[in-house]
């Protein structure tokens, strides 16, 4: 008879569901979802100084803006673009270890003349701390942007 080991088995359970539900996310009256109040989240819309993060700037036009971030997360690892439409986009994350799911949206806000900004925000699906994570590939996509 074969044994198996308890904490295998828990492991296995446990990885088996981090991939988690897809969130209703999107933009609702030019804001995104806010952040949950766990640490796993940024966003350049938050209140919270724990999850704010810097919204991306840029010059050109939107489109050329879109393209460009498109570009950059297309050269990403581990990427799906679930939605992509004029003024947002969708992206999901997948970790390369043990396959954890980050949702990502990009919002570029409609009527932009002076400051042009992309609005981000960067939440893990399941979890109570990433360790920083989304806060480090967002300030990656930017450094490449």
């Amino acid at each position: 008879m074969i044994k198996i080991n308890p904490i295998f088995m828990v492991s296995l359970l446990f990885l088996a569901g981090c991939s988690g539900a897809k969130p209703e996310l999107g933009i609702n009256n030019g804001k995104l979802v806010p952040c949950p109040e766990t640490p796993n989240c940024v966003s350049s819309q938050a209140g919270a100084e724990e999850h704010y993060i810097k919204p991306i700037t840029f010059t050109g036009t939107q489109q050329e803006a879109k393209t460009r971030l498109l570009n950059i997360i297309q050269s990403e690892k581990r990427t799906k673009i679930l939605i992509s439409r004029d003024n947002y986009i969708r992206v999901e994350f997948t970790s390369a270890l043990f396959g954890f799911v980050d949702d990502v949206e990009f919002y570029f806000p409609e009527n932009q003349v002076d400051d042009k900004v992309i609005h981000i925000r960067s939440s893990s699906r399941v979890g109570y701390s990433d360790l920083g994570i989304n806060r480090k590939r967002i300030e990656k996509i930017r450094s490449k942007f």
